[in-house]
Order: structure tokens, then C-alpha cells, then sequence
């Protein structure tokens, strides 16, 4: 029998993965604060504050394939440890140095990178270890976990990051240096069911399996690629600064209760799907998600009252946690052990590339056509999208249940 939430808290391996990971997501939402702070502080440039963001995406991008494969390939919790071993080291020259008075920006770009390639190898190997560690029929309740967990990271470790290096700009690094450190002892801990190992030799065609994979499953293919496109549209916080000045008035406290509102939302649907998990009508649930977060994003462009912009805002997180759920859930279950690490690669590489790209298509529309134009396109077009992805894509509207 799947456990409940309560009796799934008390299933030890899974709250050791659940603090480990938590602690990750922590320790790189506090590194985002700090460096960028940092990087703006020593340079007074935007465009060297916008590349750090593409610094760290280029791991990513480049090891996404090499990756996953290391995760099919090798103990998924050594994996883990490695890459937690790794960020806490150069954590550890981050506040060394910062402390000291000599880094630069280019020693910081270095050390960011650094953290993209272990993050590039970390993602996959964490995803593709949650369903050897759920009890069997417990890993949609499981997911919904994570992500709340996730989501409490991303709501208060910018604040925690920002707090600290007002005391101190090398605090933020120490921080996370314990952080990820205790995160590696966590990972240590944690007892997974065995791992299914491919049995064939590796080869350079073994790399692109789990591209294979995904276009041989359409039900896969058609959620991984209906969530690119629904969050490439719906950009919408992308353009929160210009809202919170121009349109709403609010400044920069009311940005940041913005920037906070879909993690609020996505938190509190997390918690209910955690005790109350889908268990039918798995495919137009989905679908009916991904239009909520569609519609959210056209109330959103339009509205001129900070309350129902805030609402908006906590519909719009709710609605894409109930996506993330079903994906995350639909994905795993319906892969091969074997290949779950190199699919887990390739759908973070898309769900990275869509969030990375959504906002520069909001910025590049808003240029063109004005804020609530491109918001309303935006909103409009997810929409759109996933009507067209109902047609294109019936084997993922037909499913009705998950599959443990």
C-alpha cells in the first residue's frame, strides 16, 4: 500500500534525501544572491550581472548527455556526494578569497562555472535517485514533497542570502559551504533499493539513449515538450520590475511580495497534492494545468490592482506545481530504471532552457510590443499550446492513471 505523507516523513532514507536536497536547493539559491551582488558590486555592469546566468547554464547545456549517463552508470548517491563535495570546496574559495579582499570578477565567473558543471551532474543523479528511495506507489505523494520542499528554498533563501551579506560578503559563501557539506553526509546516509545497471558496454551512442527514449514515447515526449513551450510563452516574472514600477506602482517592496507570490502558491498545492495525490484523469489534469497557468498569465498582464496581480501571481505558481508533479511523476514512472538518469538530463535541459529562454522572449516582446501586449501574447499562446498539444499528442490526454 502507497504510505501516506505523514508515514512517508517517517521513512528515513527519503528525509535524508528530502534534507540533502533541500539544502542544495538552499545553498544555490543563497550562491545566486551573493555572487550577483557581488559581480554588480565589482563591475557596476548589467551585462556582466546577465552572464552569470548564461555561465551557469552553459554546463548544462554542454555535459547534459555526459551527465545523464554518469548517473545510469554509477552509484547515484556517490554521484551526489561528489558533485555536494565539490560546490562546498569552491564555496570554500569563494569565502576565503571574498574574505581576504582579492577575488575578481573573473575568478567568480571560474567558480560559477565550476558550480554549473557539478549542478549539471548533481540534477540528473538526484531526480533519477527519488524512486529508489520511495516505497512503491508513493512517488507522486513523494514528488509533491520535494517540490514544496523546493519551493520554501526558493522563498526564503534569497532572503537569507541577502541578510547575510549585509553582515558580512564572505558569510553567504560560509554558509553554504556547511550547507552542502552536511548535504554530502545526508546523501551518505540514504539506503536505495539497487540501482539497475546497463548491462551492454558504453558507448558514444549509449550518450543519446535517453534522446531516443523520449522520442519513442509520445506520452513522455508530449509532456516534456508541451511544459518547453508552455513557459517559453507564459514569462511573465520576467517582467515583474516593469510591473511593480510602471503599471502597479508598487516599487521595490512590492516586487519582492511579486517575485514571491507563485512560489506561495506552488508551495500550498504542493502540500495538498502531498496528502491528496491525482490519482485519475491524469492527462487532462495535466492539460488543465498548463490552461489555469495560461489564463493566470492573461489576468495577470491586465490587471492594474496589486491584489488581483498577486493572486494571479499565486494561481500561476499553483498551477505549473500540478504540472511539475505530473511530469516529474509520469517521467520516472514510465522510464526504465537503467535510463533514468540520462532522461532526467535531457528533461532538465529543457525545463532549464524554457525558463532561461521564456524570459528572454518576455524581455525581447516587451521591447517590441510593449509590457502587457507581450504578457497577454504570452498568456494567450500557452493556451494555444496546449490545445494544439491535446491534438498532436492524444496518448498523453487519454492517460488516466499513473503507472507504479
Amino acid at each position: 500500500m502507497p504510505l501516506g505523507a505523514i508515514d512517508l516523513l517517517r521513512h528515513r532514507s527519503f528525509v535524508l534525501f528530502l534534507l540533502s536536497r533541500s539544502l542544495s536547493r538552499f545553498s544555490s539559491q543563497i550562491a545566486a544572491v551573493a555572487i550577483g551582488w557581488q559581480i554588480y558590486e565589482l563591475t557596476g555592469s548589467a551585462f556582466d550581472l546577465g552572464m552569470v546566468g548564461l555561465v551557469q547554464f552553459l554546463p548544462t547545456a554542454l555535459l547534459v548527455f555526459v551527465a545523464g549517463h554518469a548517473a545510469d552508470r554509477f552509484e547515484r548517491k556517490r554521484v551526489v556526494q561528489l558533485c555536494q563535495l565539490a560546490e562546498a570546496l569552491t564555496a570554500l574559495f569563494l569565502a576565503w578569497s571574498t574574505y581576504a579582499g582579492w577575488l575578481n570578477e573573473v575568478q567568480i565567473y571560474i567558480a560559477t562555472f565550476v558550480i554549473g558543471i557539478a549542478g549539471a551532474f548533481e540534477s540528473p543523479a538526484t531526480a533519477a535517485l527519488l524512486p529508489l528511495i520511495a516505497p512503491q506507489g508513493s512517488l507522486q505523494r513523494a514528488t509533491a514533497i520535494s517540490s514544496g520542499a523546493a519551493q520554501i528554498a526558493t522563498i526564503t533563501g534569497p532572503a537569507l542570502g541577502g541578510l547575510a551579506y549585509v553582515f558580512a560578503p564572505s558569510l553567504p559563501y560560509g554558509i553554504i559551504v556547511a550547507f552542502w557539506l552536511l548535504g554530502a553526509i545526508l546523501t551518505g546516509g540514504i539506503h536505495a533499493m539497487q540501482q539497475a545497471t546497463p548491462k551492454e558496454d558504453a558507448s558514444p551512442a549509449d550518450l543519446f539513449a535517453g534522446v531516443r527514449f523520449i522520442r519513442s514515447n509520445p506520452a513522455i515526449l508530449g509532456t516534456i515538450s508541451l511544459d518547453l513551450f508552455a513557459v517559453l510563452l507564459g514569462g511573465a516574472t520576467a517582467l515583474l520590475p516593469i510591473y511593480a514600477r510602471d503599471i502597479l506602482g508598487t516599487g521595490p517592496r512590492g516586487l519582492g511580495v511579486l517575485r514571491s507570490a507563485p512560489a506561495v502558491g506552488a508551495l500550498a498545492t504542493s502540500m495538498f497534492l502531498a496528502y491528496q495525490p491525482l490519482r485519475r484523469r491524469i492527462g487532462p489534469t495535466l492539460f488543465r494545468a498548463v490552461m489555469v497557468f495560461g489564463a493566470a498569465t492573461v489576468v495577470f498582464g491586465v490587471s492594474t490592482n496589486f491584489a488581483l496581480s498577486l493572486a494571479a501571481l499565486c494561481v500561476l505558481g499553483a498551477s505549473d506545481v500540478v504540472s511539475v508533479v505530473i511530469r516529474a511523476s509520469l517521467v520516472q514512472i514510465r522510464t526504465p530504471d537503467t535510463m533514468r538518469g540520462r532522461v532526467s538530463a535531457v528533461h532538465s535541459l529543457f525545463t532549464g532552457t524554457s525558463n532561461q529562454l521564456g524570459a528572454f522572449e518576455s524581455g525581447l516582446a516587451a521591447a517590441l510590443f510593449g509590457a502587457v501586449p507581450a504578457v497577454l501574447l504570452g498568456g494567450l499562446g500557452t493556451i494555444a499550446v496546449a490545445a494544439l498539444w491535446m491534438v498532436l499528442f492524444p496518448e498523453l490526454r487519454r492517460i488516466h492513471q499513473f503507472e507504479e
